[in-house]
């Protein structure tokens, strides 16, 4: 894989929104709702977190192909976001980019994020690179988030 991962600069705003959108489609199918908040955030929106946050970026040849966020709240970090491009999914881009988050954050003593209950692939990727669930929350009756955490790296001195 010649995939590069790096911090995103709000210049690539438009581009990660883009491959956002399109890896969050099959999700609005699965839930039945075209309105999750991937689907309509703005570009104003993306380029804030970039900002503010971690952001990275996975590109190759020059395309952006993924990307994922972080941020801290206290000692642990957010992960939100973890979007790969349609042709490029089940190829281990998923799990480099939060590899890459988890080295880019590593005074976070945990990382936390959800993703919905149907979403097994999601499941099995965060259960497969140490996560372990924390909790569910009903948020209407198609869609229920599963909470998952993952100790940080254990800080040595």
């Amino acid at each position: 894989m010649a995939v590069e991962i790096e911090r995103a600069v709000p210049a690539d705003a438009g581009e990660i929104l883009t491959v956002q959108r399109a890896a969050y489609v099959t999700e609005a199918q699965l839930y039945g709702d075209p309105f999750l908040p991937p689907l309509v955030e703005s570009m104003e929106q993306v380029r804030a977190t970039i900002g503010g946050a971690v952001v990275l970026k996975a590109t190759d040849a020059g395309r952006i192909v993924g990307s994922v966020r972080g941020r801290l709240s206290g000692t642990t970090c957010l992960v939100g976001r973890l979007v790969v491009a349609p042709d490029r999914q089940g190829r281990g881009l998923g799990s480099a980019l939060l590899a890459a988050l988890h080295e880019q954050v590593p005074q976070a003593t945990a990382f936390d994020l959800f993703t919905g209950h149907l979403s097994e692939g999601n499941l099995r990727l965060y259960r497969r690179l140490g996560y372990r669930e924390t909790g569910r929350e009903r948020m209407d009756d198609h869609l229920t988030l599963v909470h998952l955490r993952r100790p940080g790296a254990p800080t040595t001195g």
